[in-house]
């Protein structure tokens, strides 16, 4: 029943990992030239220009340009209250240790273009960065046929703090950033969302080169619902994710059967008159609702699947929410849609898939940061601790570690 929608990626990753290698061995020619072949642009230079930036700005209509700084400030209020506190621990007398939060120096950020242009995910990864002190932030996005970036991607990016921004999609952009280019700098760790190519990519990346946010697949969202849900507040939640891509799913979880129909019917009614209808009619295909004998059942089921979106709209909603142990995020209430949190509540829509949550966080501020450890010994320090690290040195058979205490402790004596 929790099946996700497998793809045959028997052949993805040797296609995948041979576009890489020319993207590591000839950098700005094989971009363009893969520019050309993929997105179908013949481009002179792959940097967005400060022209082509102001440009973007006069183009975004000012209503869209007030949503997008509303939901950068939320995105930055939640984030901010999310940094690092560092606290010095006397773990016995004389030995203290204590961690240090630093930005990683330079992020890559992924935007996809394929059939939505997703400001949204700019905020999302570069508002964090930014915060997180790291000092600098590419982005990388596949440009339209006449060679130019969606607008409202360009503000957003500018509105958030991007250093550089790239035209350049898919896996030359996930190689251009995790091997550097002669324009594209090389970065430390590269986020964002993107396809089946896409995702392949950073996970080849990632076993040697450069760090990924995490594995990732489809979207998908499931709803749990009750006797008192509203079926059309269910059915649209189960739509707005199901336009996300053919290889979406959705999932609805219910104790009512009768609630199921109206469901049922709902999604129907609703669909007609969507104008992505084709996508989201295909992305269904993959989809399920699922009747549950009481709410045990349904978190049992749900902590299996590990959903990337939750939605619980039954009337004892937050008792639910405390049996969640296993989803990316959750959206508690009849007032809570998913789109909330994809735009502008202030919490971050980059999430693990594909069942992912069972291990995985999604993008926080902790993602762009690393703690370094320090720890200062005195002499009283050294004498509480030192015989034991002799002994355990000993018993590993690591003599020259034991020693490196022994010579401290016997000048002391």
């Amino acid at each position: 029943m929790l099946r996700r929608p497998a793809q045959d990626v028997s052949t993805l990753f040797e296609n995948v990992k041979a576009f890489l290698e020319d993207v590591k061995a000839n950098g700005d020619a094989a971009v363009l030239k893969y520019e050309e072949r993929f997105d179908h642009v013949k481009l002179d230079s792959l940097a967005v220009t400060e022209v082509e930036m102001k440009e973007a700005e006069k183009l975004v209509p000012i209503e869209l340009k007030a949503a997008i700084l509303l939901a950068q400030k939320n995105i930055q209020t939640f984030h901010q209250a999310q940094r690092f506190e560092s606290k010095k621990v006397q773990t016995v007398e004389g030995v203290t240790c204590w961690q240090k939060a630093v930005g990683i120096e330079k992020v890559g950020l992924y935007i996809p273009g394929g059939t939505a242009p997703l400001f949204s995910t700019v905020l999302m990864l570069a508002v964090p960065a930014k915060i997180a002190g790291c000092q600098e932030i590419v982005l990388c996005t596949p440009p339209n046929k006449e060679g130019k970036v969606h607008p409202a991607i360009l503000y957003a990016a500018q509105v958030a703090g991007v250093s550089k921004i790239f035209k350049v999609g898919g896996v030359q952009a996930i190689g251009a950033m995790a091997y550097g280019t002669e324009s594209v700098p090389k970065v430390y760790k590269i986020f964002g969302p993107g396809n089946a190519y896409v995702m392949a990519a950073k996970q080849i990346v990632s076993m040697q080169d450069v760090a990924i946010d995490m594995p990732a697949g489809p979207s998908e969202v499931e709803v749990i619902a009750d006797e008192t849900a509203n079926p059309a507040f269910v059915a649209a939640d189960l739509l707005s994710q199901a336009e996300h891509g053919v290889d979406s799913q959705v999932v609805l979880v219910t104790t009512s059967e009768k609630l199921l129909e109206e469901v049922e019917y709902e999604v129907q009614h609703q669909l007609s008159r969507l104008p992505r209808w084709e996508i989201a009619e295909k992305s269904l295909a993959n989809s399920k609702l699922i009747l549950v004998k009481d709410m045990d059942e349904a978190i049992e089921l749900t902590n299996e699947y590990a959903p990337e979106h939750l939605i619980i709209e039954t009337k004892d909603y937050m008792e639910l929410a405390e049996k969640v142990v296993n989803a990316g995020s959750v959206f508690l209430g009849a007032y809570t849609p998913e789109s909330a949190g994809d735009y502008a509540s202030g919490t971050n829509h980059t999430l693990p898939t594909n069942g992912y949550a069972k291990a995985y966080s999604g993008v926080s501020l902790d993602s762009f940061i690393r703690k370094i450890t320090f720890q200062e010994i005195n002499r009283e320090g050294i004498q509480n601790i030192g015989p034991a690290i002799e002994v355990m040195a000993a018993n590993e058979q690591l003599d020259a570690h034991k020693n490196a205490v022994s010579v401290r402790l016997n000048s002391i004596k």
